[in-house]
């Protein structure tokens, strides 16, 4: 297959220097606020996004080395397949986070549920539309039996 080079649109500042102890999943993040520093060259693709209570932020897991396509997640004792996990570890780097958005500032947003570690490239960023992302019925496979850890678990 072909290589895809992407080029970071900006940063994600958060309070998580280092990755133990970060919450795994923006639900385990609900206070915790961060800020979004776009390239000026990109500010004005920011307009109207103020009318979106939250966004999609796309960023690169720049911490993570190297993957295993079997794993055990923090909210299981048993390997299930990397695929069917939310592992940062993977063979391509990429990080989803549904944030509110706060506030903008210029070229600066303002966030709330950050679970990424400081410091992040900034692939992307999309309003979050729920009735464009669900669709429908929805399983949600192993986790079914979790409960709903994805508050309390930490990294």
């Amino acid at each position: 297959m072909q290589s895809i080079l992407f080029t970071p649109i900006g940063v994600i500042r958060s309070p998580f220097t280092v990755r133990a102890g970060m919450p795994i999943q923006p639900a385990g993040a609900q206070n915790i606020r961060g800020t979004v520093e776009l390239d000026k060259a990109f500010e004005e693709g920011l307009r109207d996004l103020d009318g979106f209570s939250h966004i999609e932020l796309i960023y690169h897991f720049h911490g993570s080395v190297g993957f295993d396509l079997t794993v055990t997640p923090f909210m299981d004792t048993r390997p299930h397949g990397l695929f069917a996990t939310r592992a940062p570890r993977r063979p391509n780097a990429i990080g989803l986070s549904v944030v509110r958005l706060v506030g903008i500032e210029g070229n600066i947003l303002h966030v709330e549920g950050v679970d990424i570690l400081d410091s992040t490239p900034l692939l992307d960023i999309k309003p979050h539309v729920p009735r464009f992302a669900a669709p429908g019925e929805i399983r949600t496979g192993w986790l079914a039996d979790q409960g709903d850890q994805s508050k309390t678990r930490k990294s």
